[in-house]
């Protein structure tokens, strides 16, 4: 087991001393009792050893006794649980909390270079896994070692001979238990990570349904689920085959265990060596509570083997490093919009070149069009202007002011952004359209929405603004997209990012939102990054990237004039109409 992991997990249970130490009474208490209870029915033994030799008032008192101690023994294992459960549900909240807020401070760079569904398995299933070791594993491992401390005690009182050859068989349990766990832990691993895989392809084919769907892709999916399906069948069973070993190779140690002290015992007894029926009673009771604890611990270090596996995967989670944070609390003011990017260079991977050496500026209140092939990094530049990706060199200006100066939320407060991919979150409608500006009144709700002509099937939905969205609400890819316009126009912010803002919806409805867009746009500086190239004649000025560069600037008809990158680019949309709006 990694040390430094079991010290994270120590760290998180000591913030609870009063639940702490509340298990370590009660379990103390606990095996107390049980340990009491052996001397109990020993003394009893002894008083009935022989025809009319009945002390039955002193019997009356050990049965008493007895009865108090089970009792005792019953209601502090019983608070036990109750506290342990408390203990491990908190320190998992903790870890689950963490973890979330982890999530929210990562860099974009992690999400986009890990899996979804490995994070999401990390943070549920990984974090079920270790309540589950720390409920099962704490209470045990700590009276289990009281335990076999206890015994060992009394036997040495008792008769310290036979506890020597109880003792002297203990290594061999000790060993048992430590070749399983440093076995299991191996295997406990590699189960994890073909569960987590395994989570992630199922998370992306369900997203994805449709798609695998229309393509015929179904049993390709299945013969690939079926892969991670026998990748983490072969980890599992390879586990549960070590940690099966657990059982019979501890009850071998504890028969053996108990075979020598009805042996060794028997003869002093048949010797005269001092030792009473009732002794040995004893003796084989404290035998049996010696040894059961390692079958125990070595069912619970299986236990945690698999914990502190998921543990240690939900710690690397929590020690990624973080978005660089911000310099100062210097905020950002628009006054003209001005956005000038100084030899810029950035790549996602090092050594793969992307955008090297960008220099160009955007005056405020004009509306600047960004376009190109797939891949030549137009969304890469909105990625730099927004901060979800720091440049590699250069500098990014807002009038004036470095971005990297100022705090990512007042930045991206001044922009707003409508992308072709929509986010909706679980809520209302209502809720969604007030996202990025909750203090808003419903009537300039309602002007937004009629804004961009989302007003009407609002109002067709079952409750209207008070709809929850759910899957059941079956709303369109454009209707989604409207809604997010319509958050974008209540905001009204100083800049616009538009990715692609209107490919969802019908060239009827997008004419008309174009106007509403011409009307939030004036004044205000805006990019637009879009494929459909007639709806960026009117920019004032239209940016065609190639390999992360900026090839050609300028207007439409400018470049149509050119007859380069972006003649070739609109001559393919519009076969011939290249032509003739160079001609007008």
């Amino acid at each position: 087991m990694n040390k430094k992991t079991l010290r994270r997990i120590l760290s998180l249970v000591k913030k609870y001393p009063l639940s702490l130490i509340a298990v370590v009474i009660f379990a103390a208490t606990e095996v107390a009792a049980t340990l009491y209870v052996p001397v109990l029915v020993g003394d009893g033994v002894d008083l009935i050893t022989g025809a009319g030799q009945v002390d039955f008032s002193a019997l009356s008192a050990v049965f008493l006794k007895t009865g108090v101690s089970v009792a005792a023994g019953f209601v502090s294992k019983w608070l036990v649980g109750v506290f342990n459960n408390r203990l491990a549900f908190y320190v998992v909240r903790d870890i689950r909390n963490a973890a979330f807020d982890k999530i929210t401070a990562l860099p974009l760079k992690y999400l986009d270079s890990h899996p979804h569904g490995d994070t999401l398995s990390r943070i549920v299933s990984d974090a079920d896994e270790v309540s589950d070791g720390l409920v099962m594993g704490f209470t045990q491992l700590f009276t289990g070692v009281i335990t076999i401390g206890g015994t060992i005690a009394l036997m040495m009182i008792t008769n310290w001979k036979i506890a020597l050859i109880v003792a002297f068989v203990t290594p061999l349990s000790v060993f048992t238990s430590r070749f399983i766990a440093k076995r299991s832990y191996t295997f406990f691993k590699k189960q994890t990570i073909a569960r987590s895989e395994q989570v992630s392809f199922t998370e992306e084919a369900v997203s994805n349904l449709k798609t695998a769907q229309a393509f015929l892709h179904e049993e390709e999916n299945a013969r690939d689920f079926n892969a991670y399906n026998a990748a983490y069948k072969d980890a599992a069973m390879s586990a549960t085959f070590y940690s099966s070993l657990t059982n019979p190779l501890t009850r071998f140690v504890n028969n053996a265990v108990y075979a020598l002290v009805v042996l060794f015992g028997a003869l002093q007894i048949a010797s005269g060596g001092g030792l009473t029926v009732g002794g040995l009673t004893k003796f084989l009771s404290y035998a049996n509570q010696y040894t059961k604890p390692f079958n125990e611990i070595s069912g619970v270090i299986t236990e945690l083997s698999g914990a502190f596996v998921c543990a240690g995967r939900i710690f690397e989670l929590l020690d990624e490093p973080e978005e660089v944070s911000d310099k100062g609390n210097a905020k950002l003011s628009v006054t003209e919009g001005n956005v000038e990017l100084t030899d810029v260079s950035f790549s996602y991977t090092k050594g793969q070149r992307l955008i090297e050496h960008l220099t160009l500026g955007a005056k405020g209140g004009k509306r600047v069009a960004i376009v190109g092939r797939t891949g030549s990094g137009k969304t890469t530049l909105i990625n730099l202007l927004m901060r979800f990706y720091d440049a590699d060199a250069g500098k990014i200006t807002v009038d004036g002011q470095d971005i990297k100066e100022v705090t990512r939320e007042s930045l991206r407060s001044r922009y707003g952004m409508v992308l072709q991919e929509t986010f909706l979150k679980t809520g209302t409608v209502r809720e969604n359209l007030k996202i990025g500006r909750e203090s808003a009144s419903d009537e300039e709700m309602f002007a937004a929405a009629k804004a961009c002509h989302a007003h009407g099937f609002i109002c067709r939905l079952p409750q209207g603004y008070d709809t929850f969205i759910t899957e059941e609400v079956n709303l369109s890819a454009g209707q989604k997209q409207l809604l997010c316009i319509a958050r974008i126009m209540l905001c009204m912010p100083d800049m616009l990012i538009l990715d692609e803002a209107t490919s969802s919806v019908d060239t009827r409805t997008e004419q008309k939102i174009s106007d509403a867009f011409d009307k939030l746009m004036k004044g205000r500086t805006c990019f637009i990054v879009a494929h459909r190239l007639s709806t960026i004649k009117n920019a004032d000025i239209i940016l065609v990237m190639e390999q992360g560069n900026v090839v050609e600037q300028g207007n439409h008809q400018a470049l149509l004039k050119k007859r380069g990158a972006y003649y070739k680019l609109y001559s393919s949309q519009f076969a011939g109409g290249a032509e003739a709006s160079e001609e007008n």
